[in-house]
């Protein structure tokens, strides 16, 4: 009798979770971006509600949660209600850098599951227009003529923008000094600005800026140029051979949404990136298509993971 009790609770609670799955959504959902306005997250989040909102006659709400490198928002999801409606477009800082970190009050990678990897994108090493640097291998001779006195810009400690750099440092045997921002925008306008000497900024947010002569790109970061800028050769054929490295972006859920809640959202999210229009939007701005199953995303943060931790532990990098 005890564990037949027990067996019809047991299906009792897995048709009551299938049931909550097929209704939804029933409410708006809540996308956390974890960084400031204007960067290439909020972009990409942007198009994420464009395409929901109407498919699930429920407004997807976009809310910038700043700080920590992305932590601040990514922990607010993390905590959340495991009911769907709160979920997160995360980072390499988030998903693959979180040993930067020793002092988290969560864990990223048990209290977040992964949805779906959305795109991945290239950076561009960028300085401002009067910077005597002309290549990236004038950047790299400056950077070793003053040690330490060539600075960065980044969205944060972890993200995509400093790691890039520091694994500059590490391939190219410069010692830069880099200097956090609360994202991406403030930190690409004091290179504009002529503050901050350079950054390893993403495509989407760069390349109008480049276009527009305010800022001058010296490499590009990925393995093949980008056809965005087929001018500006790699980082690998400009002195560094071997040098890759790409910003990646993905929608992920508290670890308890319900799995066919996390299916239904992934399978909706692929639809998108396979859509003609959302495919010319994405390549527009320089973002590849990924995609595929949550167990393809689940590996890719495993992989992620073990190439950012090994760059942390060799450069040395803790924020407390």
């Amino acid at each position: 009798m005890f564990r037949l009790k027990h067996l019809l609770l047991a299906c009792a609670l897995v048709v009551s979770t299938a049931a909550k799955a097929q209704g939804y959504p029933e409410k708006p959902i809540r996308l956390v971006v974890p960084f400031t306005p204007a960067g290439s997250t909020t972009i990409l989040a942007r198009f994420v509600a464009d395409y929901l909102s109407p498919l699930y006659g429920q407004q997807v709400i976009v809310e910038n949660k700043p700080g920590a490198a992305g932590h601040v928002g990514a922990e607010f999801v993390a905590h959340a209600p495991a009911d769907g409606y709160t979920i997160l477009l995360g980072t390499i800082g988030i998903h693959a850098a979180s040993a930067l970190y020793p002092k988290l009050a969560y864990d990223p990678a048990k209290e977040l599951q992964p949805v779906i990897i959305l795109v991945e994108l290239p950076l561009v090493l960028i300085v401002h227009p009067s910077s005597p640097a002309k290549t990236v291998q004038d950047f790299i001779a400056m950077a070793k003529a003053k040690p330490g006195e060539i600075n960065f810009s980044s969205a944060g400690s972890g993200s995509s923008t400093h790691l890039t750099g520091e694994l500059f440092e590490l391939m190219s045997g410069t010692k830069l000094t880099h200097i956090p921002y609360k994202g991406s925008a403030p930190a690409m306008q004091d290179v504009m600005g002529n503050q901050v000497h350079a950054m390893f900024e993403q495509l989407p947010t760069t390349l109008p800026q480049i276009q527009g002569g305010r800022l001058k790109a010296l490499g590009v970061t990925s393995k093949a140029r980008a056809p965005q800028l087929p001018n500006v050769p790699t980082i690998a054929e400009s002195g560094v051979p071997g040098y890759e490295s790409t910003g990646w972006f993905t929608i992920a859920a508290p670890a308890k949404v319900p799995a066919a809640i996390v299916q239904k959202l992934n399978a909706d999210l692929n639809a998108m990136l396979k859509s003609p229009e959302y495919r010319a939007k994405l390549g527009d701005l320089g973002m590849t298509v990924v995609g595929g199953t949550t167990d393809f995303a689940a590996k890719y943060y495993a992989s992620e993971t073990e190439k950012w931790t090994r760059v942390i532990r060799t450069a040395h990098l803790r924020v407390e």
